[in-house]
């Protein structure tokens, strides 16, 4: 039975700063993946660039309430998040895709994000409407009455996708959110980013560079859990030079960027 959600009880106000965080540290088993970050975002598109193993998945992990920082100041939507926090009230302002999600497979797409917006604790009143709308968003209108088991892996990544914006998030969370998803499906999931970014603090995490620079309003690079650079695409794409690895001049921007905190950390 759907919870009713009282006045009291709604997501945090808005803040300046959607996250803010101050020499963060979160750990992902023993390993310290984040070390000593800060971070500040705001409305916006910002896209996650870093290496394999730089600590954005344990970052976005972080800011979904999914682990607890190790040390450091991490606060969400004005709401600091430590042992004294409501998790609950915050994760109402939440949206999160993880890179793999559970699902039931008899559940279809419907039922699926239908239940993922329970789990949210929105107004029983108002789920029917959000539902079609976010099913409506990422395309998956005509397969709305299909079991999750039978989509393809961009569909599923669509259904996942949905789920994120059910609740129209004040802080949106994408793990690698365009994996599965052809040229075409690419390029209306940019659009679908630029549309959320008007009113929300849009995180993605991507090895896709020129999504970035394409869609995002702000990049924020990351290597072994810190914070190399945050700055505009526009920056970015002069960051590097034409002896820099990359086929773009955002990918080499990238590489640039790497290599000189790589030669700083080692002194």
């Amino acid at each position: 039975m759907m919870r009713t959600v009282s006045a009291d009880e709604t997501a945090p106000t808005t803040h300046p700063w959607a996250v803010h965080a101050e020499e963060l540290r979160v750990r992902a088993g023993r390993h310290l993946a984040v070390d000593g970050l800060d971070l500040a975002l705001g409305t916006g598109v910002h896209g996650l660039l870093g290496p394999n193993g730089a600590g954005k998945t344990t970052l976005m992990r972080a800011l979904a309430t999914v682990v607890k920082p190790a040390g450091g100041r991490l606060t969400l939507l004005g709401e600091a998040v430590d042992g004294r926090a409501d998790l609950r009230r915050v994760r109402r302002g939440l949206g999160y895709l993880p890179q793999q999600f559970g699902f039931y497979p008899r559940f279809t797409v419907r039922e699926f994000v239908e239940y993922m917006a329970w789990l949210k604790e929105m107004p029983k009143a108002a789920v029917p409407g959000a539902v079609q709308r976010a099913i409506d968003r990422v395309g998956l209108t005509a397969k709305a009455g299909a079991r999750m088991k039978t989509l393809s892996g961009g569909m599923l990544r669509r259904a996942g996708i949905a789920q994120a914006i059910v609740n129209d998030p004040a802080v949106l969370l994408l793990d690698e959110p365009t994996v599965g998803l052809d040229p075409e499906q690419r390029l209306d999931f940019r659009e679908l980013l630029r549309d959320l970014g008007v009113d929300s603090c849009v995180l993605v995490s991507t090895h896709l560079v020129e999504d970035v620079v394409v869609a995002c309003t702000d990049v924020v690079l990351i290597n072994e859990g810190r914070l190399v650079y945050q700055g505009t695409p526009d920056d970015l794409v002069t960051r590097g030079g034409q002896g820099d690895a990359g086929d773009s001049a955002a990918e080499r921007g990238y590489s640039a960027l790497l290599r000189r905190h790589r030669a700083e950390a080692g002194r």
